[in-house]
């Protein structure tokens, strides 16, 4: 995966983010310019994974976006909304995180 891609990547995860980040805000206050609000950033970070897409291909772009947004927007719920994750829960997202990183693995071949 190549410098921009990675930054592609890191935009669309902070985008993601932010975008449940106002959609719990919604869920818990309600009011409809918050909720079109969220809908807007979810728009604008599928955008922006259409680039990851590009420069590395469908499967791993997914995969490490998935990742990366499960481990950021977990220590956002935890920092933020004060969310406990159990063990168990905590325990699925390190297999998350170690499963990515098997699909993510050079292959030293041509994909």
């Amino acid at each position: 995966m190549t410098g921009p891609t990675l930054l592609w990547l890191a935009l669309s995860t902070a985008v993601f983010v932010g975008a449940n980040g106002v959609l719990k805000t919604y869920a818990v206050k309600g009011g409809l310019p918050v909720l079109l609000a969220a809908l807007t950033l979810f728009c604008l970070g599928n955008w922006i994974m259409v680039q990851v897409m590009r420069g590395s291909g469908l499967g791993l772009a997914i995969a490490l976006s998935a990742v990366f947004q499960l481990l950021a927007i977990t220590a956002m719920a935890m920092v933020v909304f004060g969310e406990r994750p159990t063990p168990l829960q905590l325990a699925g997202v390190a297999l998350g995180v170690v499963a990515v990183a098997l699909i993510a693995w050079p292959t030293g071949g041509k994909a």
